[in-house]
């Protein structure tokens, strides 16, 4: 049986794919509006974003900084309070994560108060490169968020597989 004759053939048309415009010049009124009432809420978690990054660069800072006082106070008692130099040198681990943690939170933080600071101009001076730059921000916040979700799932096999060493070490020696 050929095709042209066979009732179950998927029908066939002649498609002309067109190509959507790039450029179409304005937003809707809608459009502007959502924009407009994104703004200040997006200036507002950008703000937030800075001062929790400062924050916690701060906390790592003063975590490294008490360190050699720490030290000091319990160096004459280093007898009875050996156990402490582990958690000492944890501080500086800890302190030196939150640092590294605040320099990361500062990028999304902002790219997002750029956002909404780019499209409160555009809304006010209707200027399209301001619309640009806007979404040209959003794509950078996405692609940093893209960027750090993949390195956070190709580290969690190799902090299995160290887990496990260290718990088949651990096992092993006790």
């Amino acid at each position: 049986m050929s095709d042209a004759n066979n009732p179950f053939q998927s029908p066939e048309a002649d498609i002309k794919i067109e190509k959507p415009l790039v450029y179409q010049g304005t937003l809707t009124n809608a459009m502007a509006k959502y924009l407009s009432d994104a703004s200040p809420w997006l200036r507002f978690i950008g703000i937030i974003g800075f001062i929790g990054s400062g924050l916690a660069a701060l906390a790592g800072l003063i975590c490294i900084a008490v360190m050699p006082f720490a030290i000091s106070i319990f160096d004459e008692a280093r007898t009875f309070f050996s156990d402490f130099i582990g958690p000492f040198s944890m501080m500086v681990i800890y302190g030196s994560y939150l640092i590294g943690a605040g320099v990361l939170m500062f990028f999304p933080a902002l790219f997002t108060y750029r956002f909404g600071a780019k499209i409160r101009s555009y809304i006010q001076t209707n200027a399209e490169i301001e619309l640009e730059l806007a979404f040209k921000n959003n794509w950078s916040l996405w692609k940093f968020q893209g960027i750090l979700t993949i390195i956070g799932l190709a580290i969690i096999p190799v902090a299995i597989v160290i887990a496990v060493i260290v718990a088949v070490a651990a096992f092993a020696i006790g």
